[in-house]
């Protein structure tokens, strides 16, 4: 039972975790229809992982979304798609060379504090 339970924490924690080759590369989230992907792009390789429970048997049937959101946040067209319906990987083609990754957007959550004439304080929290 505890081996059950342990494999079962194991398959949750795997579910977005990039491979080692995209970790720590801060991934851009795109939707796609009914589709939604977490996009890594490091040079001239990307690598897309399906989130959502939309059922597909097979990389043909997510393989068109997955194309479009990587070249939508590489700027760069797919030579090459690899992989499964959960985790592609592909190769880019982008001309004369790769161009800086589309960055995730930050938000701030901001407080005031003491505001008067004089000024105040502003602190900020990225969410």
């Amino acid at each position: 039972m505890r081996l059950l339970l342990l494999l079962s924490v194991l398959a949750i924690a795997a579910c977005g975790t990039p491979s080692p080759e995209f970790s720590g590369v801060a991934p851009v989230r795109v939707k796609l229809g009914a589709s939604v992907f977490d996009i890594r792009v490091a040079g001239r390789r990307a690598e897309a992982i399906r989130l959502n429970q939309r059922p597909a048997m097979r990389l043909a049937s997510v393989g068109v979304p997955a194309v479009l959101a990587i070249e939508r946040v590489s700027g760069c067209r797919v030579d090459r798609l690899r992989g499964d319906q959960a985790m592609m990987w592909a190769t880019l083609d982008c001309g004369a060379g790769a161009p800086v990754p589309r960055q995730r957007e930050t938000y701030l959550e901001c407080d005031a504090f003491e505001l008067d004439a004089r000024g105040g304080e502003l602190i900020c929290y990225p969410f």
